[in-house]
């Protein structure tokens, strides 16, 4: 079998999920850091317009793909055990649902530390500058290092980071830090005892929040040493098996059956009574799924900027054409489901969501 070429960047919270779920199915791959255009132009390939982080070729004659969302479902077609997708139509949308929450909206907390603090802009220039070329002298460096930063920072308005939005960005962050800690004191993932597509996500996101930024890494060091444990966890489970060891220091060593292996339907919460889990599916009704209505009429009606009100704080920002394809996507998901499976999402994530969901 020909191996997955994954062309991204360390610093990609987008590259890290997929790699760390290429780990996790076993599924043979390489990765190639650097120029994206120029490495594919190596193998007579076309890169993608725009090029997108991780842009991925499937096998030597496919042609150049970008988002990790229908990546994973089209991997998962290919490589049936393991399954990060429930069987359960219901849990299957909620998957779906957190996958795009992480991609779309906690992305917003990582540009947000990343481009609005002097330490962490001074890391991440210079970071990123050696990521592209380790060699590079000093002075290119520092020429490279702040055009990449000028670059991004003019770019907040993407994820809508501005005087307004800066402290509504910071207290979500340790808001869903806090209910994160919460959700992995039951469960190792939010689904299970197995991970999601979903999980793969929100540790993309993580792998750089805890792992990469300054400011973001110590806040999260404050709230849940558990989140960061897990972060580094999930950055490689490729040794993930059916024979969980559970040890304290005062009870015996006991084994828990995973047989997810063979069973993809082994493993998988209820999703009526994990109230941890309602609890982060309620905020993202409360939060994400209002943000991205807003978003998409405002598009519709040829609006440059939109603002609304979330959780009592003002959110503004420029209009984004691709979070109204997410937007539409998400109800598309929502619409195959029964009458019954809605009404049960519909009881989880409160009347907010529910309402923008059904309508």
């Amino acid at each position: 079998m020909q191996s997955i070429k994954v062309f991204g960047n360390p610093a990609s919270p987008y590259t890290q999920k997929l790699i760390a779920y290429l780990r996790y199915k076993n599924i043979k791959y390489n990765v190639t850091w650097g120029d994206v255009k120029t490495n594919l132009e190596l193998l007579n390939k076309i890169a993608p317009s725009p090029i997108l982080l991780p842009t991925v070729l499937l096998n030597d004659d496919s042609d150049p793909i970008t988002d990790t969302t229908p990546i994973i479902r089209i991997l998962e077609e290919n490589f049936k055990n393991k399954s990060v997708i429930p069987i359960d139509p219901k849990l299957a949308f909620i998957n779906y649902l957190i996958e795009d929450y992480a991609d779309e909206w906690l992305t917003k907390f990582m540009f947000h530390f990343r481009w609005s603090f002097d330490k962490d802009i001074l890391n991440a220039k210079n970071k990123l500058t050696f990521l592209h070329g380790v060699t590079v002298d000093n002075k290119s460096k520092d020429q490279i290092a702040d055009f990449i930063s000028q670059k991004q920072i003019s770019r907040l308005w993407v994820v809508g980071s501005n005087e307004k939005t800066k402290d509504f960005i910071e207290q979500n962050y340790k808001s869903f830090l806090t209910k994160l800690d919460i959700c992995l004191t039951n469960t190792p993932f939010l689904l299970g005892k197995r991970p999601s597509s979903c999980d793969f996500a929100i540790f993309g996101q993580l792998s750089q929040l805890v792992n990469f930024d300054p400011t973001s890494r110590a806040i999260a060091s404050d709230i849940s040493l558990r989140v960061s444990a897990w972060t580094d966890l999930m950055s490689d489970l490729s040794g993930y098996h059916d024979q969980i060891t559970s040890e304290s220091l005062i009870n015996k060593k006991t084994f828990m059956e995973v047989n997810y292996f063979n069973d993809n339907d082994y493993g998988w919460n209820n999703l009526e009574n994990n109230k941890c889990l309602i609890s982060l599916i309620e905020e993202i009704g409360n939060i994400y799924l209002p943000y991205l209505k807003a978003n998409h009429d405002a598009l519709l009606d040829n609006a440059k900027t939109f603002s609304l009100e979330l959780d009592n704080a003002v959110w503004e920002q420029k209009t984004f054409p691709y979070q109204s394809k997410c937007y539409r996507w998400i109800k598309d998901e929502f619409n195959k489901l029964s009458g019954d499976n809605k009404s049960a999402i519909a009881k989880c994530i409160g009347s907010n969501g529910a309402q923008i969901l059904i309508n």
